[in-house]
Parts: structure tokens; sequence; C-alpha cells
């Protein structure tokens, strides 16, 4: 299970640092390992929420998630949005944005390439801060959750879900009130805007997704999948039964194609830090999409095994901790656009929530009796209810 999931990311790590060693020496070797180490750790909760929504997908479109959303991920999120965001905040030419980024000590109005990325930065702060707190706001307010972590505050939120918009209304009062009072006074216009893109994003695809989802694409099950994808599935059927969605619950045609546009989104808007504070290891834009590309490659194996595994059917409160780090995510990219809050901090609070989740899980295991990885039932040991 690992050589197969992981084993793309193993051979991407051979070649990028091999590439890294050959064109840069020992120096880029190191700041390249250095980079994707660093979206590793920022990245971790971005796997957990990943796998919630990849569960749902069937083998197929997970597989769509590995290869076309890697290099999505890779140069369309990681190079060329970055290039395009300074293109529009900066107003300056396509031509002129890639010829300042591959040469680190040209400067167009003063400023670098990474100079100019930082301007940017209340916009993208601003997009990515709204689309983040538009998740968890909706996870929150979620009445037909099965699982509650923080019972109490849940179970209250819960009950205020049964008003529909309440989520998009406390999102717009939150942008008014950062805009207003956190942004530069020459920045407000350009954060209200993002920071509608960013709920128009959410909104657009993620309730594309569920209006496919709920009308007729779910529990269709792509019939072009290879002869590989079968002699798989008949060696998955031959070991033990896993927990987790079957076949018969799993997304295709325009649903899953709709998640997928979502699942871009999501690590477009959990990607944003890890692009600007790569900035304060390199200002070398290749050694950046590498560094930051190989390490995005981990993170989407990592998702896929988490789904294979059954992890966040065996480990419950794993979704919690992932939303609730969602949740200080979007608070903190908010606030970074006035205050300057390192990158160590925000991968420390994901991993912080991912870690006291498992705990918790591992406890809530313990007292019913409930063994991982036995067909998402709990086996009851002996003498326990």
């Amino acid at each position: 299970m690992v050589i197969r999931t992981f084993g793309w990311s193993f051979a991407v790590t051979a070649v990028g640092l091999a590439v890294a060693a050959y064109f840069w020496g020992a120096t880029g070797f190191g700041i390249v390992l250095i980079l994707s180490i660093l979206e590793i750790s920022l990245s971790f909760d971005n796997a957990v929420v990943n796998a919630t929504i990849l569960k749902k997908m069937n083998a197929f479109w997970q597989k769509m998630f590995l290869t076309v959303g890697i290099l999505i991920a890779v140069f369309g999120m990681r190079l060329v949005f970055p290039l395009l965001i300074v293109c529009l905040t900066a107003g300056m030419s396509p031509t002129d944005v890639v010829d300042l980024a591959f040469h680190e000590d040209k400067m167009i109005d003063g400023m670098t390439y990474a100079n100019h990325l930082d301007e940017a930065h209340p916009a993208i702060a601003a997009f990515g801060g709204l689309f983040l707190l538009m998740i968890f706001l909706d996870f929150m307010f979620d009445e037909e959750r099965e699982h509650h972590w923080v019972g109490p505050l849940e179970r209250f939120t819960g009950k205020l879900g049964k008003l529909d918009v309440l989520s998009t209304l406390i999102a717009l009062v939150v942008l008014v009130v950062v805009a207003q009072s956190i942004a530069p006074a020459h920045k407000e216009g350009t954060v209200m805007v993002a920071g509608v893109l960013g709920l128009i994003a959410y909104l657009a695809v993620g309730g594309l997704s569920d209006y496919f989802e709920s009308h007729g694409t779910l529990g269709e099950i792509n019939a072009e999948e290879d002869e590989d994808d079968e002699a798989e599935e008949g060696a998955e059927a031959a070991r033990p039964a896993r927990s987790g969605p079957n076949d018969a619950q799993l997304a295709a045609g325009k649903a899953a194609f709709f998640m997928f546009l979502y699942l871009e989104v999501l690590d477009a808007s959990f990607s944003f830090d890890g692009v600007v504070g790569a900035f304060a290891i390199t200002q070398d834009l290749l050694m950046i999409t590498l560094g930051l590309g190989i390490g995005a490659m981990y993170i989407r194996s990592l998702t896929v095994y988490l789904v294979r595994q059954g992890t966040l059917d065996d480990y419950v409160y794993l979704e919690h901790g992932a939303m609730y780090a969602i949740g200080a995510l979007a608070g903190i990219l908010l606030a970074s656009i006035k205050w300057e809050i390192h990158e160590v901090i925000t991968g420390v609070v994901g991993v912080g929530f991912i870690g006291v989740a498992l705990i918790s899980s591992i406890v809530r295991n313990k007292r019913i009796g409930h063994v991982p990885g036995q067909n998402g039932e709990a086996k009851t040991k002996a003498g326990v209810a």
C-alpha cells in the first residue's frame, strides 16, 4: 500500500533533488529539500481535508487527483497563479512579470518579483481567507453531522445551521470588518473585491458539486476504468475489508468533476502561505516551484493513502481537527493582511489541531472498543458493551 500510493512521490523526490544538485549544486539541493519539508509541514491538515472529499470519488477521479491534479497544483497554483496575481495587482504585462520572476535581481518600479508578490498579499489573503472561512462555517453549521468533537459548541452551531444563509452572512460581515479595520487604507477596495471573489468561488464550485451530487450522479461508477483498475480492485477485495465507502457510494461524472475543481481551489487557498514564505528562503522561482512541487506530491499521496486505509472512518475526529485548523488558518490569513505572521505558527497550529483530534479519536476508540480497520464497525472487546 505504501509503495503503491507513495511510489510516484518517492520517484519525483529523487528526480527533483537530482535536478537541483545538477543545476544548483549542494546549495540548491539543500534549498529544494528545505522547501519540500516546509510545504509538507504547512499542508498536513490540507491532506486530511482533501481526504474527506476524495473518499466520495471513484478510483478514476482519485487517479485524476494524483496525475492531472498534481500538474495543476505544481505548475498552476505554485508557478502560474502567483505570476497572474502579480500581473493583475501590479498592472504589468505578462511578459514583464515573467521576465521579472526569472531574474531575481531585476526590478520594476523599484521592486523585485518577491516585493510585488508581497504587495499583492492582501488580495491573496482575502481570497484564501474567505474561501477557507466558508468551509469552516459550513462545517460548524452542519446539523446532520454524526459525530461531535467539541460537543456543546457543535450541537449549538448545528442548530443555527437551519438558517441556510447564515455562513454567507457571517463571512460577509467578517470581510467588511477586515476591510475597514485591518486592511491598509489604499487596499480596502482590493481586499473587498478579492474577498467577494473567494466567496463566489466557494459558492459556485461547492454549490455545483452539491447540485450534481444530489441529482443523479452520485453512485455512478465510471465505466471506462482500465483493466489495471479492475485487477487492483480484485486484489483489494482479497484483502481484509477496510472501512470507508464502497463503490456504490462513490461519486462520478459531473459531481466528481466539480469536487475535483473544489479540491484544486482548496489547494490554492492552502498553498498561498507556502508560496509567499518560500521567498524568505530563496528568490529563485524555479527552486521554489520544484521544492513546493515535491512537497505537494507527498500531500496528495498522503490524501489518497488516508482514503484507501479508511483512516477518517476509523479516527472520526480527524476531520473535525482539520476543519478547526482551516478556521484558524482563515483567521491567520485575514490577520496577516495587517500583521506579519510567521509560517511556523501556521504549521504548528494546523498540526496541533490534527494531533489533538487524533488523540481524541484514539481515546474514543478505546472507550467504545473500536478496532481500526475492521469493516468500519466497532469491535467490542470482552466486557465492553
